[in-house]
């Protein structure tokens, strides 16, 4: 979470430019090369990983944790929360990492919350699944 938090700050840029921070975040996923207009929180959440030694999915599909590591049954401080978007059997989604969570809401830590890595609130009826690494992913 550390890794993560230091973070915290780093932006989309203007239309026309690109930011090559998140352009790294990109590095780790199946979408090497694009800018920061493409979709990023699967992207910073491998690379926050990645900085740490733990293997992620390396895609930039938020719906992919879903598949990775262990499945908890309730969240616990760190771990990975998959959001649906939109639709909640469709495609679309968002990752981040689990702050916190009260009756309506579920706090993360994430890449592309508001065009940013920021702490961000969510409707925990779009929770679709938690995750903690596996032995394997380590």
């Amino acid at each position: 979470m550390s890794v993560a938090f230091a973070e915290v700050g780093v932006r989309t840029f203007p239309l026309g430019q690109s930011n090559p921070r998140v352009t790294e975040y990109h590095e780790y996923t199946n979408i090497r090369g694009y800018d920061d207009k493409a979709a990023w929180c699967s992207s910073f959440v491998n690379w926050s990983l990645a900085q740490v030694g733990i293997v992620g999915t390396n895609s930039a599909l938020a719906r992919s944790w879903l598949e990775w590591g262990e499945a908890l049954s309730e969240p616990i401080p760190g771990c990975i929360v998959v959001l649906s978007r939109e639709n909640p059997t469709g495609w679309k989604g968002h990752v981040g990492f689990f702050l916190g969570l009260n009756q309506e809401y579920i706090h993360l830590l994430g890449g592309n919350q508001l065009d940013q890595v920021r702490e961000h609130s969510y409707t925990r009826d779009s929770v679709l699944g938690y995750r903690w690494p596996s032995k394997s992913v380590l």
